[in-house]
């Protein structure tokens, strides 16, 4: 039984990064090629779908723990095969701000729930940090297979046509979750749903005051995500602004970068599967923080497009997986399975903020300074990242009870 639970959520996360990647690589050149969106119009669309995934993240994770993981994540596969598939039949700019805002919201429906689905389901505490390991490894190589895949069928047939074609895979793929995800040992609340709801979530809000190392684990993620998601997006101009090869397309050779980035992270977290939880996380998660740190002030002042380009799947392939899937179990080891879903809610509250202010913050600074200090400032993210996750780490006991 336990078996055929892990490969059906191994399958899922594979299936679903598949589709979810490749159809924003195809995607995000349609807003620019084919709708003609000018960049502070992709910059407040993203802006606005951080803004409205905020505000749902915690709403979100308390409706997984009161009603259901399993609808949950059925219900986040249907909101984002629909926005998937209505960003393909629309070019304008508030009809495409509406799809990515629902596809934004979408995420918040299984962000938690899926981990708490396969955490309480399993119902094997010594077993599951390796599943999610395999799971994080899954979510890698799907991305890659999906960017060559729908890359490849927006090549040979049109871009909005890939975007459908994605788009209703993933409305399939809730079909998936209905037919081959259980829910044996969660309990929803038949009566006083609402009441039973604000409980939950004042539960979890008590759980995080009284554990300091979800708190730190929560202020480092803030910081890492500011880092990796404001350096991410100011790669792309670095690397052009320093010269790419003149016999390769700008696309092609950020695909390959974002493909080879995404295979090096599979290899590393296979690597070291055995040491992203217990006592040796906090010293995997500083090693990973400094190695971003490394990668970014590379990236920063890399006197042409190669090593830079280099320094970035450092960034990509090795910093941010690492330090993501440490985080997530970090957290599942320190909750509870009443609040499970509610608290991985609260760790992607703290990645927004972070993607937000700090974002803003060298977004600033790219403005008024200079790219490349701006991306050392990304860089002085990652050495704070470790410096956080330098206190000692008292031991997880994975709760059994509900």
């Amino acid at each position: 039984m336990s078996s055929s639970l892990v490969i059906s959520f191994v399958r899922w996360t594979w299936l679903r990064a598949f589709l979810h990647n490749g159809w924003w690589l195809v995607a995000s050149l349609y807003m620019v090629v084919d709708a003609g969106l000018s960049a502070a119009q992709i910059v407040l669309i993203g802006a606005v779908q951080g803004i409205f995934a905020l505000l749902g993240e915690v709403p979100a994770g308390v409706l997984a723990d009161t009603f259901s993981r399993k609808w949950s994540l059925v219900l986040s596969q249907v909101l984002m095969g629909t926005a998937m598939v209505a960003t393909g039949l629309v070019t304008s700019f508030p009809l495409l701000l509406a799809t990515q805002v629902l596809w934004g919201l979408s995420w918040t429906f299984a962000s938690g729930a899926d981990i708490a689905w396969i955490t309480d389901e399993l119902d094997q505490p010594e077993l599951i940090s390796a599943v999610l390991s395999r799971t994080a490894r899954a979510q890698l190589t799907g991305a890659a297979t999906g960017l060559v895949a729908l890359g490849a069928l927006a090549w040979a047939t049109r871009r909005d046509v890939a975007i459908v074609v994605g788009g209703s895979a993933m409305l399939v793929l809730a079909l998936y979750v209905v037919l081959r995800f259980t829910e044996r040992r969660f309990t929803p609340a038949r009566t006083a749903r609402w009441s039973t709801s604000w409980t939950i979530f004042r539960s979890g809000v008590a759980l995080v005051r009284q554990s300091p190392e979800i708190r730190r684990i929560f202020l480092a993620t803030f910081l890492i995500n500011g880092a990796a998601d404001a350096g991410g997006r100011l790669a792309p101009k670095q690397l052009l602004d320093l010269g790419l090869p003149v016999s390769w397309d700008p696309i092609v050779w950020l695909t390959g970068i974002g493909i080879l980035a995404l295979i090096v992270g599979a290899v590393v977290l296979r690597v070291v599967e055995k040491r992203l939880d217990g006592e040796h996380a906090s010293h995997s998660y500083r090693v990973a923080a400094i190695v971003g740190a490394v990668g970014m002030a590379v990236l920063a002042f890399a006197p042409d497009s190669v090593s830079a380009s280099a320094a970035l799947v450092i960034v990509s392939g090795i910093a941010v997986p690492l330090t993501r899937i440490i985080a997530v179990i970090w957290v599942n080891a320190r909750t509870t399975s009443a609040v499970r879903a509610t608290t991985h809610s609260f760790l992607a509250q703290a990645e927004y903020l972070g993607e937000v202010t700090c974002g803003l913050a060298i977004a600033l600074i790219a403005t008024l300074v200079s790219l490349p200090v701006a991306l050392a400032g990304s860089a002085a993210l990652f050495v704070l990242t470790a410096a956080v996750m330098r206190r000692p780490t008292t031991p997880a006991v994975e709760p059994r009870t509900r």
